[in-house]
């Protein structure tokens, strides 16, 4: 493993540290970390107000769109002490609340860009009131066989429904194959009223063209079909940002919104290149018309009486789930991310190894140094053989019931990874843990 360069880059009054911006995240165009934060930076005047107080879950690439990633909820353990943040509890798991960055300055904005976290995750709330969604999503997802014009077909459809209730809509493309459909409420409401509306919509549609649309999640049901995911519209569940960008592809693309006389017009020419926008060309888009997805944040509608109490989702089995929050405005989440790392002695070879929790396997490597390690110091390891995760969990039980453990002797504990490149060979990462053994 080795040390990576390190630069300060000054936003506004903030010093924030970036590293390695050379380093190709998307292979097309050799779409660096330097280019990320640039495009982040020029479209933050327009992106911040749709992210501030609003708690999001980033998805980082430290080794580019081919590499290993992972979803990061909790706010990692390095998290500058400036960076806003917001805890709620865990649903239906013990630990620690989960403390979720709030992206509220272009230093956070920036700061984040330089973990690679290319993707950027927000929920439909804003803190405090987590419990209050501002919108409601329909995410227009094609099935095999499908494609993003079906999408076009069905958000249409959509917003005709939607007119019909005197709710005004607005449509997003998602930055990969699909479309979605955002309903602005800003009005007092409830998840469990948006997400029975939603679904009753999307099931009501289902009805009426079978052959195009399904509401159903099984993804058996969605060949040549749509599925309307409905089911985005509940306090743990995140939808891509607008204007975030995406890594579905070895060329970046941004989840743009779009018009309505847009979405009608490709549809009637078929030419599905114009509903995928590269950075330059979402700045240049915004720097001619502005954010026309403002509205989502602006507008204020009603649930339609007749219909809310129609369509009001079933909470009979919430209050047997739902844990006891630390305030009455504050619901718990089902959401956390905290991996695993593994410092282990393999009683056959006599050597400690290395093991970091990925989402598959535990990933291992041979120490030539025992821990302790002096931290200012690169630490030597070679790759070995992985660890299945099944084996960390069952040797962790183990552990519990007896002080001599077979085949493993350990410290555990959760890590954050800063950077790195796994086929490279480096990595840079924050480790909390104590000793087991």
């Amino acid at each position: 493993m080795q040390r990576s360069k390190k630069a300060q880059l000054l936003v506004g009054n903030r010093s924030v540290e970036v590293s390695n911006l050379d380093k190709v995240l998307y292979p097309a165009g050799r779409f660096s970390k330097g280019d990320v934060i640039d495009y982040y930076i020029s479209i933050s005047k327009h992106l911040l107000p749709h992210l501030k107080d609003r708690p999001v879950t980033l998805k980082r690439f430290p080794d580019g769109v081919f590499g290993e990633f992972f979803y990061e909820k909790d706010a990692p353990a390095f998290t500058p002490s400036w960076v806003k943040t917001f805890d709620v509890p865990r649903k239906e798991t013990t630990g620690p609340d989960i403390r979720y960055v709030l992206i509220n300055d272009l230093a956070t904005l920036v700061w984040l860009a330089n973990l690679a976290n290319l993707e950027i995750h927000s929920f439909l709330h804003f803190a405090p009131r987590i419990d209050r969604p501002t919108s409601i999503v329909f995410d227009c997802d094609p099935g095999e066989g499908a494609d993003i014009l079906s999408c076009v077909r069905v958000a249409l459809s959509l917003r005709a429904l939607l007119t019909d209730l005197n709710l005004e809509s607005f449509a997003k493309v998602s930055g990969s194959k699909g479309v979605q459909v955002y309903v602005p409420l800003n009005t007092p409401a409830t998840y469990r009223e948006t997400r029975g509306l939603a679904k009753g919509l999307a099931e009501l549609l289902e009805r009426r063209q079978p052959k195009l649309i399904v509401s159903q999640m099984a993804k058996a049901l969605r060949t040549n079909k749509v599925f309307i995911d409905w089911s985005q519209n509940a306090a743990f569940k995140t939808t891509v940002s607008v204007y975030s960008l995406r890594a579905k592809s070895h060329r970046p693309h941004v989840s743009m919104p779009v018009t309505w006389d847009e979405l009608d017009d490709v549809l009637k020419r078929k030419k599905t290149g114009e509903l995928f926008f590269a950075p330059e060309e979402a700045i240049k888009r915004m720097d001619a018309l502005g954010d026309i997805f403002r509205p989502v944040l602006e507008k204020t509608q009603h649930i339609p009486a007749d219909v809310r109490g129609y369509f009001q989702e079933s909470s009979r089995t919430s209050s047997k789930r739902r844990r006891k929050a630390n305030s009455a405005a504050i619901q718990p989440s089902r959401q956390g991310s905290r991996r695993r790392f593994v410092i282990y002695k393999d009683t056959t070879i006599g050597r400690f190894s290395f093991g970091m929790e990925m989402s598959e396997a535990v990933k291992c490597w041979s120490l030539a140094q025992e821990f302790p390690h002096e931290k200012s110091k690169p630490l030597s390891a070679k790759p070995v053989a992985d660890l299945p995760v099944e084996r960390l969990n069952s040797e962790s039980k183990r552990r519990q019931k007896t002080e001599e453990p077979p085949g493993l002797v350990w410290d555990v504990g959760t890590y954050n990874l800063i950077e790195g490149n796994y086929a490279k060979g480096f990595l840079r990462f924050y480790l909390n843990g104590e000793t087991q053994r």
